[in-house]
């Protein structure tokens, strides 16, 4: 059975939400003569029916991004393990509320709000200690889809936090890439971090052109994001601009030689690692929640033909 799917509609302009998937983005497309024209890669009706987040057009990425290093680390003098929760990875990897539903509080034509509560536990994809409540606000304007994160730490002590989203977009071999960033981290071959250098695709992202898809084999964070990225379909007339808030300090850059079909650019609020990485902050991202405390902030993909 496919999962259930809440539709936005603007004009032509249309958004599947799939809540019981990690809270996910379906598709992100606008109706034409010829037939759905899409900004994100749509997820198949395989992936709906697996639930598999993996296969959505974007989801959520919390309480951290990216990946943790044998999902392990040390917070306030206390050693964390996040192993055993269930995330298939050798790093833990992008959270664990893309692994589970969001409910569904209020939906309109244009609008639905999903929330996400943490409660640790000794039950697999609970094994984060710190307790905490999520918001994602999906808009849809003649403009844009705009998303709009919140989270709250509801423990009684500080918690490490980072957050961003994770989308696909549809990769052809004219696929270009704009974007303006100071630096990359390099990895070492399971993609944890080991330095913040230059690298050719910094000066190829802000040429005027943009840089294509197909360049370089990529799965790499960029430090010094301008916090603006377009993704441009040039022999269709089209593109896509992603447009984020601080603290989506952070992007990350998904182009996979091995699998040409693949490509993400996400708005990300810290680097692979960033609580064991030895690193400024202002470079590697990340923040701390005290208690009570709330970050937000907000996302757009503005599309242009």
């Amino acid at each position: 059975m496919s999962a259930a799917l809440i539709e936005l509609r603007f004009g032509a302009r249309h958004v599947l939400i799939a809540p019981d998937v990690g809270g996910a983005i379906a598709a992100y497309f606008d109706e034409t003569d010829k037939g759905p024209l899409h900004w994100l890669r749509p997820a198949t009706r395989e992936a709906l029916a697996a639930r598999d987040p993996l296969g959505m057009a974007s989801f959520p990425l919390l309480p951290y991004c990216n990946r943790i290093r044998e999902g392990r680390f040390v917070f306030d003098g206390r050693a964390i393990d996040l192993s055993g929760d269930g995330n298939a990875f050798d790093h833990a990897l992008h959270g664990h509320a893309w692994r589970r539903p969001w409910r569904v509080v209020s939906s309109t034509e244009t609008a639905v709000e999903l929330h996400f509560s943490h409660e640790p536990s000794a039950e697999p994809a609970h094994h984060w200690p710190f307790r905490y409540e999520a918001v994602q606000r999906i808009a849809l304007t003649a403009e844009a889809l705009t998303v709009t994160m919140t989270a709250r730490n509801l423990s009684d002590r500080p918690m490490p936090f980072g957050m961003g989203h994770h989308p696909y977009y549809p990769r052809t071999s004219a696929t270009r890439i704009h974007a303006r960033v100071a630096a990359m981290w390099h990895a070492t071959p399971d993609l944890l971090p080991t330095h913040l250098a230059t690298h050719p695709s910094v000066d190829r992202l802000a040429s005027p052109e943009g840089m294509p898809a197909d360049s370089f084999d990529l799965d790499n964070n960029y430090a010094g994001w301008s916090r603006s990225a377009t993704i441009a379909w040039p022999d269709e007339a089209r593109a896509v601009t992603l447009r984020a808030e601080a603290p989506f300090d952070h992007m990350v850059l998904y182009a996979p030689s091995s699998e040409p079909s693949l490509l993400c650019v996400e708005p990300v609020s810290n680097t692979v690692d960033w609580i064991n990485l030895d690193a400024m902050r202002d470079v590697k991202g990340g923040c701390v929640l005290a208690p009570g405390e709330s970050v937000s902030a907000s996302f757009a993909w503005v599309p242009s033909r």
